[in-house]
């Protein structure tokens, strides 16, 4: 069942990039970028996080949301964070790109920071990054980094937003991998991860307040 499920996430990509891209294309909204802060050594808690399309390098508006909150969830616990280095373009075959370089980034931590929590989360096309590294068992379609299988004994939770393979009834609450540790959030309407079709929804993740549902999710579990 599992591998019919990855299959059929893996077949969905480029139903993900239409999707993504279309939407993506109408919402004008600027952005706002949080800075990444560099952890020193082997921080209690990494969040690896993949932006939106056509925001600049960096974790994004909705990524500095969610690890602000998260934040300040975690008690005196060390937190560091890792933006997906990646185009996030609307070239969208690039979700690959994103894959690998995130891929490359957890199994660099597991291998040097074994006590490391990690959590990962994306927006938007950063969400079909994270699609792709937790629903992909193999190399295909460009991604040639799957995670290894000790990999969930070190990544505590998942958090994605507007996640366009929602729309096409395959959120990564399904995994029966992830699924129990992941949370993926679309607001109401949203045209990227639901049959809604309020363009500015896909820009309010934290304006409502899901960065931070997100973060509580994310915090329990850490």
């Amino acid at each position: 069942m599992m591998i019919d499920l990855d299959m059929r996430r893996r077949a969905g990509l480029l139903t993900i990039a239409a999707t993504a891209v279309s939407a993506a294309a109408m919402v004008a909204a600027p952005v706002l970028t949080a800075p990444v802060a560099t952890a020193q050594g082997c921080p209690d808690i990494e969040v690896v996080f993949a932006r939106g399309t056509d925001e600049p390098p960096g974790l994004g508006r909705v990524g500095g949301a969610f690890v602000d909150s998260l934040r300040d969830r975690v008690g005196g616990r060390s937190l560091g964070t890792y933006a997906v280095n990646y185009p996030a373009s609307f070239d969208f075959l690039q979700v690959a790109a994103g894959a690998n370089d995130a891929s490359d980034h957890i199994q660099y931590m597991i291998a040097n920071c074994p006590n490391t929590r990690l959590v990962l989360g994306g927006y938007s096309q950063g969400a079909a990054v994270v699609d792709v590294i937790a629903a992909v068992p193999v190399p295909g379609a460009g991604f040639t980094a799957p995670l290894p299988p000790n990999a969930p004994d070190h990544v505590a939770a998942i958090a994605v937003f507007g996640n366009p393979s929602a729309k096409i009834g395959l959120p990564l609450t399904s995994s029966p991998v992830w699924g129990g540790r992941s949370i993926d959030l679309c607001t109401a309407n949203d045209p990227v991860c639901s049959g809604g079709d309020d363009i500015p929804a896909h820009s309010n993740y934290g304006p409502s307040g899901l960065t931070d549902q997100a973060a509580g999710f994310v915090a329990g579990l850490l």
